[in-house]
């Protein structure tokens, strides 16, 4: 059930702005070791949520130079397991944000089904999408050339609260350049599609082959 108005003003909503720094390209068979999130309400940040993940298995030299985040450094983080309905809760009631959110939300839809917990009903918006329609004049789209195009602080680029503070920025822009009083059904439209949790859900996957394949990987086996 949709907890939110997607008819009223988006600056009426509750924003949760996040990113993630895997372990890896593909939620089945890597694993999320950094979430950062900002909750913004009425103008402004009223919280925020950093946590390091230890991931199942070590992390390669090369995803460590993408994001900088060691082996050493999530030693004795936690596993998924033990923050997932920390960072499920964090979302409750709110409109997610992220930049290329599809990414972000194909690995927690993943973590939260895999530890039995339900996937949020609410909508989510990706500034990757809306800056494309929103803000011409740059190279490309990327968060890191839109931070300088705007002249936003961008902090540690690759670093999920500092990715997810930019991100904040970047998505205020686009929605003001919008109409400051659209809504997140206008919003939607503009990005060109709508991006709901439950359609990044695997376990609503009813092929038997595809069932097989996600086992198949999460248990390191050997498929024909």
């Amino acid at each position: 059930m949709i907890e939110i108005d997607l008819d009223a003003p988006w600056s009426e909503q509750t924003l949760i702005v996040f990113d993630t720094e895997t372990s890896g390209g593909y939620p089945v068979g890597c694993d999320v070791v950094e979430f950062g999130a900002v909750k913004w309400y009425q103008g402004q940040v009223v919280d925020t949520l950093q946590v390091l993940i230890k991931p199942r298995e070590p992390m390669s030299d090369f995803i460590i130079t993408i994001h900088g985040i060691t082996n050493e450094m999530v030693e004795k983080a936690p596993p998924m397991s033990e923050v997932a309905l920390q960072i499920r809760n964090f979302f409750r009631g709110c409109v997610a944000v992220a930049h290329h959110a599809p990414f972000d939300l194909g690995f927690l839809a993943f973590e939260f089904e895999r530890n039995r917990i339900s996937l949020p009903s609410e909508p989510a918006l990706c500034t990757s999408l809306l800056a494309r329609k929103l803000i011409s004049g740059v190279e490309n789209h990327k968060l890191q050339t839109l931070v300088k195009h705007l002249k936003i602080p961008g902090g540690s680029a690759h670093r999920a609260l500092d990715d997810s503070k930019a991100c904040l920025a970047v998505a205020l822009e686009c929605f003001k350049r919008a109409e400051p009083r659209n809504s997140i059904r206008e919003l939607i439209s503009i990005q060109g599609t709508g991006l709901w949790w439950r359609d990044f859900s695997l376990l609503s996957l009813v092929n038997e082959k595809i069932q097989v394949l996600v086992e198949a990987i999460q248990k390191r086996r050997p498929l024909k």
